[in-house]
């Protein structure tokens, strides 16, 4: 089992790396074709757009969701750690006639952004490190005291019948469904937020997105 896992991960390496040029297509077969509706989720918890409102997106990937973001008219900026998804997003922008200059490369336990300087956080189908305590610490440093942090944390296949069923198996047996104990809104509540799970409905597949606020406290 050690040496499966180990395998696991050294494929998602690869993925997010030197094969990040198949992200896309991959995401649309694993998905049956939903995953920018998955993406998509996130935006409906989203401020107003505005170009006074800044969103980071932690771990950007390929950029789709930037595309939206930017659309929208929302002040973006997006991070991840891997070089190859900063150049195909570079690419997509470009192609779009939009300046790629707000990419930054990084650590997410060590985010290089004044505090208190993001509206909304969003990170699509993170990776362990969402829940890392320096992660965790960083976002709820950089975002105003009214701001929201958005994790589109997991989708289900509905339908699609044997296909479907087949790629649920793929999930699981790549440990993509999680620990089904993991509390992850009372977890957040260690760091500051309080966090509400919520559903939406894509095709052939229901997705949860977590909205997590920095917790009011008053003055004495």
């Amino acid at each position: 089992m050690r040496l499966w896992w180990r395998l696991i991960g050294f494929g998602f390496r690869l993925l997010y790396n030197e094969l990040a040029f198949t992200y896309d297509i991959v995401s649309a077969i694993v998905s049956l074709g939903a995953w920018h509706c998955w993406q998509r989720a996130a935006l409906d918890h989203l401020a107003a757009p505005s170009s006074s409102v800044r969103v980071l997106d932690l771990a950007h990937g390929t950029g789709t969701l930037q595309l939206d973001l930017h659309t929208r008219g929302y002040a973006v900026v997006g991070y991840d750690l891997s070089p190859a998804m900063g150049r195909i997003t570079q690419k997509k922008l470009r192609k779009n006639n939009l300046a790629p200059n707000n990419l930054v490369c990084g650590l997410a336990q060590q985010l290089p952004f004044a505090d208190n300087s993001f509206d909304a956080v969003i990170s699509t189908f993170p990776t362990n490190f969402i829940v890392a305590p320096e992660t965790l610490r960083e976002i709820y440093r950089i975002l105003m005291p009214h701001g929201q942090l958005i994790i589109v944390s997991t989708a289900k296949l509905t339908g699609g019948g044997p296909i479907g069923t087949f790629l649920e198996w793929l999930y699981r047996i790549t440990g993509q469904r999680g620990d089904s104990g993991f509390d992850f809104v009372a977890y957040l509540a260690q760091f500051g937020f309080t966090a509400q799970p919520h559903h939406a409905t894509c095709p052939r597949s229901e997705v949860t997105v977590i909205i997590a606020r920095i917790v009011q406290t008053t003055q004495d």
